[in-house]
Order: structure tokens, then C-alpha cells, then sequence
């Protein structure tokens, strides 16, 4: 997992990992593969859920503990009590199991950012076949410049965060120009 990168620095990443792997592509006389990107909001939940539709976690069962009592996710269970898990801050990737997409960490560990901008009534302008939700307040100049304060949605909690921010459906933000 990768912490303390913004929202911009994931976009970067994005645009240089695409064209490391088209470049390689094409000394191997490939066609270039689609663009790398953030996923949407829409997309990361559903990925989350790994098949299940109506799970608060991408999990059998409503717990964050399996029924031999180990926890599901790397998250700060309890007050503070951030080693319970066995993790005092981040998990190597394949340290829990993956969903059933075979997806590892989409709840905990490191929280995601995602594509779209953050709005509490956000998921009220979305539109069905294209649910990506771009704040109308900022012109592309703001976007691209990271001069505006654009809130930007981060998706599964992190080992920092309580139970609460594992849930699939659950969705805050942190500042596109914020590194955590």
C-alpha cells in the first residue's frame, strides 16, 4: 500500500503508469493498452463488495471479526488500540483475505481515493450510466492548477480509522491537495 500521496499525485502516477507500460507495449510492437486512472466512486463500491449487493462488508456476515475471533480488515479496533490487529499501522497487501473478486485491503489499511468530487448530496446529481460527480463550482483551471479546496472522495478507511469507515457504503473525503 502507498500512503501520503494527494489526490493530484495519484493522478500523476496514473498518466505515468500508463505510459511506462504503452511504452513497453510498443518496443514489443503491442497495441497500447486504455489509460490507467483512479476508479469512481461507483466503481470502488462495487469492487468493495466483491459480489455482494446488500453486505455492510465485503465479507459473509455483518462483523469484523471471522468466527475464530481474527479481524477481517486492518482498522484501529476499539479506542486506539491499533496493534489488536496485529498491525500497528499498515499490512503487507495479502496479510487478510481477498474478497471474492479476488480484491485484497478495499476495506482498511489504506484508505482509496476516488475519481469524483465530494458532495453530501453528491450521489443526487450523479446520472445512472456515467455516475462520476464533478463539482460545477470549480472550472477546469482550478482542477488542474490545485488552487481550489476541492474535497475529494476516499473510499474503505484506513488502520487509522474505526469500524465504522470499513462499510462498502460508507464515503468521506479528504482535500485534493491533502497527503495522509
Amino acid at each position: 500500500p502507498v500512503v501520503g500521496v494527494n489526490w493530484y499525485a495519484a493522478q500523476e502516477f496514473c498518466k505515468w503508469r500508463t505510459a511506462h507500460l504503452n511504452q513497453y507495449r510498443e518496443e514489443r510492437e503491442l497495441a497500447p493498452m486504455p489509460s490507467f486512472r483512479l476508479p469512481s466512486e461507483a466503481e470502488w463500491e462495487y469492487g468493495a463488495r466483491g459480489g455482494y449487493e446488500h453486505k455492510l462488508y465485503p465479507w459473509e456476515g455483518p462483523y469484523l471479526r471471522n468466527s475464530k475471533g481474527c479481524f477481517l480488515a486492518n482498522f484501529k479496533p476499539g479506542r486506539g488500540d491499533y496493534i489488536a490487529d496485529n498491525f500497528e499501522y499498515l499490512a503487507p497487501a495479502e496479510s487478510y483475505f481477498p474478497n471474492d473478486y479476488g480484491l485484497y485491503n478495499m476495506p482498511g489499511n489504506a484508505a482509496e481515493w476516488c475519481q469524483d468530487d465530494f458532495a453530501e448530496t453528491g450521489y443526487t446529481y450523479a446520472h445512472d450510466l456515467n455516475p462520476v460527480f464533478y463539482d460545477q463550482r470549480y472550472s477546469d483551471d482550478e482542477r488542474i492548477a490545485g488552487g481550489a479546496k476541492i474535497r475529494k472522495v476516499t473510499r474503505g478507511g484506513s488502520w487509522k480509522d474505526i469500524g465504522y469507515f470499513l462499510s462498502c457504503g460508507t464515503r468521506t473525503f479528504e482535500y485534493a491537495d491533502t497527503a495522509k
